[in-house]
């Protein structure tokens, strides 16, 4: 009779595999904005990083939505690079403009707070 092979032994199979992050982001119908899904982290931060900047263009491009819906509810994760993204994008609009985060993962609004208070040009929405 022969022992139990060790855990180490099993085949790799039988190890489940971990998705690759994702990040998805579609244009708001009935106003200026984009919803997300997903995380944003290091493997994602570009394709935030993009939609950011498509913010600030199309409020300059427009002549200037007053306000700009970052709709966040399926965002599960905002690393700190991500807020600091988000951070650079509020300071870089004029003229009184917003950016209005609606439902954002709890983590965005304390890391905004410590790590730039009283940030103007961001409002988070919860409801």
């Amino acid at each position: 009779m022969s022992a139990p092979e060790p855990a180490w032994l099993l085949p790799t199979a039988a190890v489940p595999k971990q998705a690759a992050p994702r990040l998805d982001v579609y244009p708001l119908t009935g106003r200026s904005g984009f919803r997300a899904v997903g995380e944003v982290i290091l493997p994602t931060r570009d394709i935030w990083e993009r939609a950011l900047e498509r913010v600030v263009r199309e409020a300059e491009d427009v002549g200037g939505e007053d306000v700009y819906y970052l709709e966040l509810s399926a965002v599960t994760f905002v690393d700190v690079a991500g807020a600091g993204a988000l951070a650079d994008t509020a300071k870089s609009l004029d003229g009184g403009r917003r950016l209005v985060l609606d439902r954002p993962p709890d983590s965005l609004p304390r890391i905004l707070g410590l790590l730039w208070p009283g940030l103007p040009g961001i409002e988070v929405s919860t409801s």
